[in-house]
């Protein structure tokens, strides 16, 4: 018993120790609000940034996708899904640690264990995408580790076509815990575009009072978020910060810091 602590103890702080020695790029740090902020008090100041770009991990991981095919109708019901994974650890991952995740319709990830199962599905039309993780629980983002697939249940239409690209958010999770003093993290995909060559950025809101824009698609970090709860809204934008129009190019979450 106290091997296994002192071994949580070690691991924690040896992640502690990593996250405090990378080099932290793009911040922004918000301006005090003379409403929320009484001068006698003074409060770390909210900002936002990201790490610098580390090696990939899994860079040649390959997820395919064999069911849904493109725009297959199912019955509602229970619907199959198969996936083929290449060049990554899927194996050896614990019972507890899910690798493999999906989106459907712009919600939630649900984590898997297996690459083949089946969920139940109502009648409507969806668009799932599946992507792996790092050892962070973070996307990974190279062309390859992520795929999208777009299916019917029951008598529904399938979504109008559009090459617009859209979002897929893995973190913040709808209704998210977050303890005063530790980094939000905001970890998403641009499916269907490339950032760099369409031009693209990504706008956070939290709340009414902070906001950030970027242009790259490693994580951000919001550090020191006052206790409390929190709308996140991400916006997919173009170059002149117009934001995009497709049903999927924004998302919500709520959070709540404490």
């Amino acid at each position: 018993m106290y091997k296994k602590l002192f071994l949580l103890i070690f691991f924690g702080l040896l992640l502690i120790g990593c996250s405090e020695n990378r080099k932290k790029i793009n911040e922004s740090v918000m301006k005090d609000s003379v409403e929320t902020v009484p001068a006698d008090t003074p409060l770390p100041k909210v900002s936002f940034y990201q790490y610098e770009s580390e090696e990939d991990s899994y860079p040649d991981a390959i997820l395919e996708l064999f069911s849904p095919l493109g725009n297959q109708v199912f019955k509602p019901g229970k619907v199959p899904f198969e996936f083929n994974i290449k060049n990554y650890p899927f194996e050896e991952a614990s019972a507890e640690e899910f690798r493999l995740f999906n989106i459907l319709n712009g919600g939630d990830p649900i984590g898997f264990g297996t690459p083949i199962f089946q969920r139940e599905l109502t009648q409507g039309s969806y668009r799932v995408v599946a992507y792996l993780v790092d050892d962070e629980g973070l996307a990974l983002k190279n062309f390859g580790n992520y795929v999208d697939r777009d299916f019917q249940v029951g008598d529904s239409r399938p979504f109008p076509y559009s090459a617009e690209p859209y979002l897929a958010v893995n973190y913040p999770r709808n209704n998210q815990v977050v303890e005063t003093g530790e980094e939000i993290i905001v970890d998403f995909l641009v499916i269907g575009g490339d950032m760099d060559l369409d031009d693209l950025k990504v706008s956070v809101s939290i709340g009414d009072e902070y906001s950030y824009i970027i242009d790259q698609m490693d994580p951000i970090r919001v550090a020191n978020l006052p206790s409390g709860s929190y709308q996140v809204k991400v916006k997919l934008l173009r170059g002149d910060e117009k934001e995009l129009e497709g049903p999927f190019s924004s998302v919500s979450k709520s959070i709540i810091v404490r």
